[in-house]
């Protein structure tokens, strides 16, 4: 017998030797080998048949007997296997979504919608992030498939969906959010991209700006060329010339928005405001700009926590991240329900909230 009291490690917690820890085990456990209503009829001493119906609350068991088999599923530990009994059914009660990436604040709430949705209708949600790869998209989609969830929500990462059209055939619900799928028709729900980042910018051009940087996401991504569309449509609007050298997209990491604002700020002419193509892009300018001697105009597509406490407030064009997430899944369970056929394109109006930093004039 191991009598070794417990130890610090140089981190400073507790060890304890493993041969301590054995006997808070339950004896001959294997993780991984769940009890079956084989075992409970065992210990119970019945028939399978009358386990089945007591875990599914059928007539027909005398009361003791089902005592007896009460006591042994909570023994045992038996849960009933819903996944076998859904699928004698033909559905699972369960729905996948793709995300961008969980840890993005915008698809907190788009989440959370889906979810809320999934619930109402007695369904599991089950989620994933593709990191903007849609390698790893497609295989987070095909895995969700291989474990026959009745429909998908996908935020897209890539630009050619047909690798789902045989799922599509087989009657897999799905609906596409925040950008189109490629290259197969289906549900989309989107947000105003094109006509918020117009109305933003026209929004800088009206407090007297005319040299106005724009600073988006990679530009194969949907949202980010409409946010740039929209962008060059009110400076077009306003007879306003657009250089290159205003214009930067690319990949949201710090360093390289960073480097985008500081050229764009930099020389004999720079802008003097910026409009900031997603949430992370207008984190990084917020930063920049407090470190600026000249005062610069910003307004970013998408709200973020504290944008109202900065000095001055952030202005934005607000998206509504749950209506997103609602309106794509109550589509996705009317396509479960039968009620739908056609794809149809969903786009929801976005908002510009005013707050101060989109009110600054030209320092110039």
């Amino acid at each position: 017998m191991d009598r070794r009291i417990p130890v610090d490690d140089r981190t400073g917690q507790r060890i304890v030797p493993e041969t301590a820890r054995r006997g808070d085990r339950v004896s001959g456990t294997r993780y991984g080998n769940r009890p079956t209503m084989k075992d409970v009829a065992a210990r119970a001493g019945v028939g399978l048949k009358t386990v089945s119906r007591v875990v599914n609350g059928e007539p027909g068991v005398t009361p003791d007997t089902e005592r007896r088999v009460q006591e042994a599923i909570e023994a045992l530990g038996f849960r009933r296997n819903d996944s076998a009994r859904v699928l004698r059914k033909g559905r699972t009660a369960s729905i996948g979504l793709v995300l961008e990436d969980l840890a993005d604040p915008f698809y907190g709430p788009l989440s959370r919608a889906v979810e809320e949705v999934a619930r109402a209708h007695g369904a599991l949600l089950i989620n994933g992030s593709s990191a903007e790869d849609p390698e790893r998209e497609q295989e987070l989609v095909l895995a969700l498939c291989a474990r026959r969830v009745d429909g998908l929500v996908v935020i897209p990462a890539g630009g050619d969906h047909r690798y789902l059209e045989p799922e599509l055939r087989a009657g897999v619900a799905t609906v596409f959010v925040d950008r189109p799928a490629g290259r197969i028709d289906a549900d989309v729900v989107l947000s105003d991209s094109f006509g918020g980042a117009r109305d933003g910018v026209a929004h800088l051009i009206a407090h007297g700006h005319r040299r106005i940087g724009f600073i988006g996401d990679m530009p194969r991504i949907h949202t980010a060329a409409e946010r740039l569309r929209g962008y060059r449509a009110a400076m077009e609007d306003a007879g306003i010339p657009v250089e290159r050298s205003w214009m930067s997209l690319g990949v949201t990491d710090p360093q390289r928005v960073r480097r985008a604002a500081e050229e764009m700020l930099s020389g004999p002419a720079p802008v003097t405001a910026i409009f900031a193509g997603n949430n992370r892009v207008t984190v990084t300018v917020v930063r920049v700009l407090a470190e600026h001697d000249r005062p610069v105009a910003l307004v970013g597509f998408d709200d973020f926590e504290l944008a109202d406490l900065l000095k001055p407030g952030v202005t934005v064009v607000a998206q509504d991240a749950a209506a997103l997430g609602r309106t794509a899944a109550e589509r996705l369970f009317r396509q479960l329900d039968g009620t739908l056929v056609t794809p149809e394109r969903i786009e929801l109006p976005t908002r510009l909230i005013t707050r101060g930093s989109g009110e600054l004039p030209p320092a110039d």
